[in-house]
């Protein structure tokens, strides 16, 4: 896991979903089983990739324990459980940690948009529902607020407050006391260049050996990455995880459509997804 103990390419994987918009467990056992022989080091379950948000409680926790129980040898489990109520989050932390759950990721606290104080002790208490490490989650497109590196860091002095998935691509750096890993799939190469921990990535689903080279072989790092622009474009067309999901089932691996109220991709968004996958060599 080339010196990240919870491994280097972690999948933000999708949550697959059947013909009446349930959980597939079935299909999502398989796609995790997928992504570690093709490249994953493990996954982060029920995260905004997961569709979370609409997700029932029942659902979400029924999945972390899934993952947890039918993981690939070697796998790791990161369950998301955070909430803008600390209360769920520190309760939903708490039930993916008996779990099984390896590490847990927490998003900042969104719409109610907490202060730094605020933002101290919510991730205080979350800290004291596991014994596991905690990944911050700063991803202010989705949020509303953003982490700045000092505050990072003084975070990170919380017991537990070990990572952080950074997903604001200018705020890219080095953070004292915390493994960084990219949260967009654009900066990985950047973020292992700075000799982090690695990157909780969206285009690993379907683009894992490569991904898994760009960890594997630094010197051609720069070459694969230039490779994989079209994805990173096509990816972004609309709202994650709308394109991937498009992506998946374009290449065979049936995950279903996106719950409301995101819908599937439409006819222009999915030609762009198309010849992205087709320039990069995965579709005929």
């Amino acid at each position: 896991m080339n010196g990240a103990p919870l491994g280097s390419v972690l999948t933000a994987m999708v949550t697959p979903f059947d013909s009446e918009m349930r959980a597939d467990e079935s299909a999502f056992v398989s796609l995790f089983h997928h992504l570690v022989r093709h490249g994953s080091d493990g996954i982060v379950a029920c995260a905004t990739t997961g569709e979370a948000a609409t997700l029932t409680d029942e659902e979400h926790l029924r999945l972390i324990g899934l993952a947890c129980s039918e993981r690939p040898p070697g796998a790791t489990v990161v369950a998301s459980t955070g909430s803008n109520n600390t209360a769920q989050a520190c309760a939903m932390t708490e039930r993916a940690t008996e779990l099984g759950a390896d590490a847990i990721l927490s998003v900042t606290p969104y719409y109610n948009r907490p202060n730094r104080r605020g933002l101290l002790r919510h991730y205080s208490e979350i800290s004291r529902a596991t014994d596991k490490p905690v990944f911050l989650y700063n991803i202010p497109s989705r949020t509303g607020i953003d982490i700045p590196n000092d505050l990072l860091a003084e975070l990170a002095t919380i017991e537990r407050v070990d990572y952080v998935k950074q997903a604001n691509s200018a705020n890219l750096a080095p953070v004292e006391g915390l493994g960084v890993y990219a949260g967009n799939d654009d900066i990985f190469a950047r973020t292992l260049d700075l000799g982090e921990c690695g990157g909780v990535l969206v285009i690993s689903h379907i683009a894992g050996e490569r991904i898994r080279r760009m960890v594997d072989e630094p010197e051609r790092r720069a070459e694969i990455d230039a490779s994989l622009k079209p994805l990173y474009q096509a990816l972004g067309v609309t709202t994650n995880p709308i394109p991937i999901k498009a992506a998946l089932n374009m290449l065979g691996i049936r995950v279903g459509p996106p719950r409301l109220p995101l819908v599937e991709a439409d006819e222009a968004e999915s030609e762009v997804i198309r010849k992205a996958l087709v320039e990069c060599g995965l579709l005929e």
